[in-house]
This record gives C-alpha cells, structure tokens and sequence, in this order.
C-alpha cells in the first residue's frame, strides 16, 4: 500500500475473510445481543481510522431474528462458522462485555482463546459475569483494560508490536 493512506479494512460476516493479507487481523468480539448492545464496534472501528489493519467484525446490519440459534438452520451455521474462522485467523481478538449484557457467546470465545495471547479485553462495572472475567483475565494473563479509551490505546500498541515481528 505504498503512496496510499493507512486505514482499515472492515470484513462484515458472512463476506469472505482474506487468506495471507498480511496486514495485522483484529477480530471485534464481545457484546451484540442480537443487535440490541451498543455498537462499540462502530467506536472502535473509528478510532482505528489510521491503521492499516484488517478488522474482522460479526455484527452485521442484516441479521434475521427469525433465524434459529439451531446447527441445522444455514443462516445460523454460516454466521457461527465465519465468526470460528475469524477468531482463528485473527492476531488480536477484542472482546467487549458491555454493561446489562449477557454476551455468552463472547464467555466462550474468551475460554477457547485464553490460552492464545490474542486477547485484549473490557468487563466495566455492570457486565452480570464480571467476576468471572476479571478471574479468569488475572489467572491467565490476560491484558485487561478499564475503558474504551484504553481499549484502543491497548490495540494501538499490539498492532505496533505485530508489525515489528514480536506480537505474541
């Protein structure tokens, strides 16, 4: 991308996610609730303006209520799949447990991937589990931030870390 200006590229679901970009993967998990949380990927997304990352966000304007949180409906399966495929394909994995959310999919996204050094977290005060998160952030190590404005403070600097090769 030389001679262009750094800046993201947004990857929604179901689109494909690039194989061997190259550029530092950052995957937007955390709270949606069917559309119902805030949409701090919006926020973050902007406050990532500058860098040239790739961001893989799951919250997609299209989401059908209707569809079953069922393995045989297809739309549910192919959301499901591409979120595991990003989680997996991601260098940094963002997860946010907003206030008054339940988010347990986002719990289980934090528990298969505790152990991979992608996590950066943010449990504020009102997240039902937050003890829950905040033993689990200490008992593995991982880096746990209080505020959204540390939130990207703490990406800005895992990203500067991938590019010179010592990320993880």
């Amino acid at each position: 991308m030389t001679g262009h200006a750094r800046r993201p590229t947004i990857i929604t679901s179901p689109d494909q996610v690039p194989a061997g970009d190259g550029r530092p993967c950052v995957f937007l998990g955390g709270s949606i609730d069917m559309g119902n949380a805030p949409d701090w990927q919006a926020e973050l997304i902007a406050a990532l303006a500058r860098e040239d990352v790739l961001v893989l966000n799951p919250r997609r304007a299209n989401w059908n209520a209707a569809w079953q949180p069922d393995a045989a409906d297809p739309n549910f399966r192919m959301q499901v799949e591409w979120e595991l495929s990003a989680l997996e394909r991601a260098d940094i994995i963002v997860l946010y447990f907003a206030p008054g959310s339940l988010s347990p999919v986002s719990l289980l996204e934090m528990g298969l991937h505790a152990r991979s050094g992608k996590l950066i977290l943010l449990c504020p005060d009102g997240f039902w589990r937050k003890g829950n998160v905040d033993i689990t952030a200490e008992r593995f190590g991982l880096c746990q931030v209080a505020s959204m404005t540390a939130l990207v403070e703490a990406v800005g600097a895992k990203v500067a870390a991938l590019r010179k090769g010592n990320g993880r």
